[in-house]
């Protein structure tokens, strides 16, 4: 009887061990250039040594400040790309990019950052205008705008967003559905469809991985 007590118990203990080794991780995984389509990297960054972190960069929200990486260190963010008079896939990315602010309303470590890509026409007062008419609460979402090829380096280089095929010129266009996932420390976590309502349910189910991360 001993003897079988002390098998049944090896028996349980392999059984534990090999459950936590093939069960699925909560973890979400850290995307770096070599792991991503490279039709969405950049030449310059594709392979690039180390941890991929955003870029720097310098912008303006859509209550006119200026917007750096500082404005956003230690905070998760969902990052997209578009333009206001977009008849297309943009207002139904807006719309779940709302459903995302409402999910996450009280929550001061997620932010959401909206990049406009023909911030030519997407002034400040536009984006303004924009905000208002979809309900965009500053505290949580903030569009922005700035130089061209800076808006298209951070889609091509810092986020993958898009596919890489221009130089950021005026003929140059980003469009995109793709909404990026980003933890507190600037790493990319996710890639989520943002016109596709059961890819942002994915999207808000992770959220709350990597904000448990940042409070660690």
């Amino acid at each position: 009887m001993a003897r079988i007590i002390a098998f049944l118990a090896i028996v349980l203990v392999a059984v534990v061990i090999g459950w936590r080794m093939l069960r699925p991780s909560d973890d979400l995984p850290v995307y770096h250039p070599r792991d991503i389509n490279p039709r969405l990297v950049d030449a310059e960054v594709r392979d690039s040594p180390g941890e991929h972190r955003i870029m720097d960069f310098t912008l303006t929200d859509h209550l006119g400040n200026t917007y750096t990486r500082d404005s956003i260190r230690g905070r998760v963010l969902v990052t997209d790309f578009f333009f206001t008079t977009c008849p297309t896939i943009c207002p139904r990315m807006t719309e779940q990019l709302g459903r995302v602010q409402a999910a996450f309303r009280s929550e001061p470590g997620l932010l959401l950052l909206s990049h406009s890509v023909t911030p030519e026409m997407d002034s400040v007062p536009v984006l303004a205008a924009h905000a208002a008419e979809k309900g965009v609460d500053p505290a949580r979402w903030r569009l922005l705008t700035g130089p061209r090829k800076q808006i298209y380096a951070l889609a091509r280089r810092s986020y993958f967003a898009c596919l890489d095929e221009g130089d950021g010129g005026l003929q140059d266009f980003v469009h995109t559905e793709n909404f990026v996932l980003v933890d507190h420390l600037g790493r990319l976590r996710g890639f989520y469809d943002g016109t596709s309502p059961k890819d942002v349910d994915r999207l808000i189910a992770d959220i709350p991985l990597l904000l448990a991360e940042r409070n660690e």
